[in-house]
């Protein structure tokens, strides 16, 4: 999982420094990054690998739950001066240039709007939102506050995906007909997912669609990227539900 973080946070540097170049103009300013949520697993491995990254300055850390606040804060030895219980009060008092979200997919929507209000650029897990109005939301929520929205999507975890797009783009393999993407898991549960984790992924509230968006969205993902973001005719689906005792 934290082999994603480098491009993730690469990515970031350059959506800044291509569209705010005065504030990179140093090569040796680091990003001011705040990380929002302790609810997203991924998040053990930012803590586990990146807490102590020589080009970025982690100024703060944002999580309402309290027990759970507490418990990250002595597990991974956060400075308490830092570790706040909401996005509002992090960026008022730590002024993040950007943030890193590891809350609940249902959560990304109001990080976002709040981040951007302030101008504060965003990046979260995927998928992006649980519903199209959520995902409309922070569109214009980006736009209108003039920051970067991304999402640490699939095209940017695996060099065999670049090897594939670089084998499309220089016609090597022919013109695109189909793609066929497999992707998932025996289940969160099932590999060992943490308890505050777990609990939204079987939330049909907070997981918007569970595996149908979490998994679903690495071949939109894929695709739209090979097409060079061509909008599908048409869309079609086909579902079926398995372990409905753990995943409702």
């Amino acid at each position: 999982m934290h082999n994603r973080l480098v491009p993730f946070i690469l990515a970031l540097a350059m959506q800044l420094a291509a569209v705010y170049p005065s504030q990179a103009a140093s090569s040796d300013a680091k990003l001011r990054l705040g990380v929002v949520g302790f609810h997203h697993g991924h998040v053990l491995g930012f803590f586990r690998n990146y807490l102590h990254r020589s080009d970025i300055e982690i100024v703060g850390f944002a999580e309402p739950d309290q027990p759970l606040r507490e418990d990250y804060t002595r597990r991974f030895h956060l400075p308490t001066d830092r570790v706040f219980s909401s996005v509002e009060e992090m960026i008022d008092k730590a002024h993040p240039q950007a943030v890193v979200t590891y809350t609940s997919t249902f959560d990304h929507r109001a990080v976002v709007e709040t981040c951007a209000k302030h101008g504060v650029h965003v990046m979260m897990e995927k998928p992006l939102a649980i519903s199209l109005e959520d995902a409309l939301a922070m569109e214009k929520a980006g736009h209108d506050g003039n920051v970067v929205v991304l999402v640490n999507y699939e095209t940017s975890w695996y060099r065999s995906n670049h090897a594939a797009y670089e084998l499309l783009n220089e016609g090597s393999i022919g013109d695109l007909r189909k793609v066929v993407v497999h992707d998932g898991h025996r289940g969160p549960k099932e590999i060992g997912c943490g308890p505050e984790f777990l609990s939204w992924l079987t939330d049909p509230k907070t997981n918007g669609a569970g595996a149908l968006f979490d998994f679903g969205c690495y071949g939109a993902d894929l695709v739209t990227w090979l097409t060079k973001g061509e909008r599908p005719l048409t869309v079609t689906a086909v579902t079926q539900q398995i372990k409905p005792a753990i995943y409702p």
